[in-house]
């Protein structure tokens, strides 16, 4: 049997006549850029999220920068992040000018809040926890430490739309402003590059709504040096296709997950299922020992099953990080879990007889390590 670490195809079946139709009158409106369906999908993500303003974009990865170029991130400003995360996180750093500074993380993979502390210096301007596998990270204890100390929260929210922390708010609606991603990967997702800011300050909001369209403020006129990062219309017309379905397909993830922790093998470390949060599992990650993690994914390789690492290679170890100075041993849990994650199929089209199968195969292999 081949299990698919994620099979994109079964998603779009779902709802193929919707997009179909919805491609059609796009393409028969002839209005392609910044039309209703961007004006639309704005609307009710702010809604849903509920904050007072949602900017769409051509990606997740420029909302980051946009969003530190906003709050007036410059050269000689340091951001502090993690160093489990994908590159987009650190690179949006540099694209703004100024330095990345990467913070441990705890076993659950998120922002260490005592390694953060230890990493602020007279240079800090703001901090970008990561809500990694759709997990947001320690709300009360962040803020507080960016409280005293007058730091910023940026929330790289890529993976975790629809997550909520212990206080029921939202993925989004945590710091001044976040950046969500649309890829096809994601909980929320069009068919190509997407994404979108959250924010509910009003200088933010109009900061980026100048950076993503080249800085125009009307056709003729610019007021600032922008790029050119916008959603289209049919990419919009898609993602509020998809977000009459996130309910159903987040509850699907939430089971799946929950399911997966119940029955593996308990040798294996699994993610804590939160009761107080809400956590979309984006990711399912699982920690074994670093000695067996590469023979336990061949195995399962060999038995259809795809995994995958997130992330193999931390980011103060990429190669174009290096003239930050970092070395082996500085962020060391990070490196630790690097040689112990796996990454489980986890999907909202994933069959129960699928999932049976992986922790089959996943508790049988490990009774003869």
């Amino acid at each position: 049997m081949l299990v698919p670490f994620v099979d994109l195809k079964r998603e779009a079946n779902i709802c193929l006549k919707e997009i179909l139709k919805s491609t059609e009158k796009v393409i028969k409106s002839g209005h392609y850029i910044n039309g209703p369906n961007v004006y639309e999908l704005e609307k009710k993500l702010k809604e849903f999220l509920n904050v007072k303003h949602v900017i769409t974009l051509g990606n997740g990865s420029d909302g980051l920068t946009f969003i530190l170029k906003s709050i007036g991130i410059k050269e000689g400003d340091e951001v502090i992040c993690p160093a489990n995360s994908f590159i987009a996180s650190s690179w949006s750093i540099k694209a703004a000018g100024a330095k990345p500074v990467f913070c441990d993380v705890l076993d659950d993979l998120l922002l260490d809040p005592i390694d953060f502390e230890k990493k602020i210096t007279k240079k800090t301007k703001a901090v970008m926890p990561v809500h990694l596998t759709g997990r947001v990270f320690n709300t009360n204890r962040i803020e507080k430490i960016c409280y005293l100390n007058n730091i910023k929260i940026i929330e790289d929210a890529a993976q975790s739309f629809g997550a909520t922390n212990a206080n029921n708010k939202k993925a989004g609606s945590l710091g001044i402003a976040a950046s969500f991603s649309m890829h096809p990967l994601k909980n929320l997702a069009v068919y190509g590059d997407g994404g979108f800011i959250s924010t509910s300050d009003d200088n933010v909001a109009e900061q980026i709504k100048l950076l993503r369209n080249h800085g125009l403020k009307n056709r003729d006129e610019s007021k600032i040096w922008g790029f050119n990062s916008r959603l289209d219309e049919i990419q919009a017309s898609y993602a509020l296709i998809k977000l009459k379905y996130i309910k159903t397909w987040t509850t699907q993830y939430i089971k799946i997950a929950k399911k997966y922790s119940e029955e593996l093998h308990p040798i294996i470390k699994k993610p804590l299922m939160r009761d107080d949060y809400i956590d979309v599992y984006h990711n399912y990650v699982i920690q074994v020992n670093e000695k067996y993690r590469d023979k336990l994914m061949s195995d399962l390789d060999d038995c259809g099953i795809q995994t995958k690492i997130h992330y193999p290679i931390p980011l103060h170890l990429q190669e174009c990080a290096s003239d930050l100075g970092y070395i082996k041993g500085d962020i060391p849990n990070v490196e630790k879990l690097s040689k112990e994650m796996i990454s489980l199929p986890i999907y909202p089209c994933l069959e129960k007889y699928e999932q049976d199968y992986v922790i089959e195969k996943i508790n049988n292999i490990l009774e003869t390590y």
